[in-house]
């Protein structure tokens, strides 16, 4: 059953259940930060409108600035405004942001542990038709290796727009991954969401679970569809939400780990670098326990509709079933 206690969306279960991408989120969550601090600023790379930055060019123009295409630019201009007491976001698509700029990032940024916040938007499998050449799989990857950056996941668009908010009060470097497509939504206004912290979503009503699932992104709502298919199978199964892949919730992970002597991780990225290689880090250390990883293994995108590619890929509700019941 639903954790009441994080008062989610009741709908989750429907399937006339609210969707709206984690892009919206962030488009909405800056807009609210630019006019609670004057000090937040926006960078784009010609990408206004598709990473919805929009609405806070509109608010505030001379707080925003259009940097064109010019992702290492972007990101060592910002680096430059965060030195001056400024709180920039800086936004493109994830495959260009923190794909073609890693290096700038890390020099300009992490090594000089800048106040930026990095939005990496149109990330995983869910810009579809694009194709493999856009579908960035590997940016957990790459952001949770550098040193000083904070990495966050959101699973819909209010987590998105809540995490948009608290980071414009925090003071670390972060890499914010937002998706394309509606998604459904599983918070209400009321849930809780702390950097750094995980969430236990789904629970048996009684009982101990047998398998613990550790989804980041808006993937969990697949990750709660398979729980609560598999509850009628008399499967008891723990769903946490980890939208904070780093700094990593340890203590959560360990606690589901040593109920459930059985994880399955899921994430709409390469299963390798990604957020469930942080999850065996940290259990590899700490408890011990038997994993399975749900995720892309080791291979490029291609084009398709994001429901096709999420079966082609096993990240559909139906795989992840399937691989459940094949880790008990």
């Amino acid at each position: 059953m639903l954790n009441q206690n994080l008062k989610l969306n009741t709908k989750i279960f429907n399937g006339d259940v609210e969707k709206k991408s984690t892009r919206e989120g962030f488009g909405e969550g800056l807009l609210e930060a630019g006019i609670n601090d004057e000090k937040v600023v926006g960078l784009c790379a010609d990408l206004l409108e598709s990473v919805k930055m929009n609405i806070f060019q509109e608010k505030f123009p001379n707080r925003f600035i259009e940097v064109g295409i010019a992702e290492q630019n972007i990101v060592s201009v910002a680096s430059g405004m965060s030195a001056m007491g400024k709180v920039p976001f800086v936004a493109s698509y994830a495959i260009f942001n923190p794909g073609r700029n890693w290096e700038q990032i890390r020099t300009t940024i992490c090594y000089n542990n800048q106040n930026v916040k990095i939005i990496g938007s149109h990330a995983g499998l869910s810009v579809g038709p694009d194709g493999g050449s856009h579908q960035m799989l590997e940016d957990i990857a790459l952001t949770r290796v550098l040193p000083n950056m904070v990495v966050i996941s959101p699973c819909d668009t209010l987590e998105a727009k809540k995490a948009t908010i608290a980071l414009a009060k925090t003071k670390n470097p972060t890499y914010l991954r937002v998706a394309r497509n509606d998604t459904p939504v599983i918070t209400t206004i009321e849930t809780p969401f702390e950097i750094g912290k995980a969430q236990i979503i789904y629970q048996p009503e009684n009982g101990l679970a047998k398998v613990g699932i550790i989804a980041t992104g808006p993937i969990l709502y697949n990750a709660l569809m398979a729980a609560k298919e598999l509850e009628k199978e008399g499967i008891k199964i723990k769903v946490m939400n980890l939208s904070t892949i780093k700094p990593l919730d340890k203590e959560a992970i360990v606690t589901l780990a040593k109920e459930t002597k059985n994880i399955v991780t899921i994430e709409d990225h390469q299963v390798i670098g990604g957020m469930g290689s942080a999850v065996a880090e940290c259990l590899s250390e700490f408890y011990p326990t038997k994993i399975n990883f749900i995720g892309v293994k080791d291979s490029f995108g291609q084009s398709g509709t994001p429901e096709e590619l999420m079966k082609y890929y096993g990240l559909d509700t139906e795989s992840i079933i399937e691989t459940i019941r094949k880790s008990i």
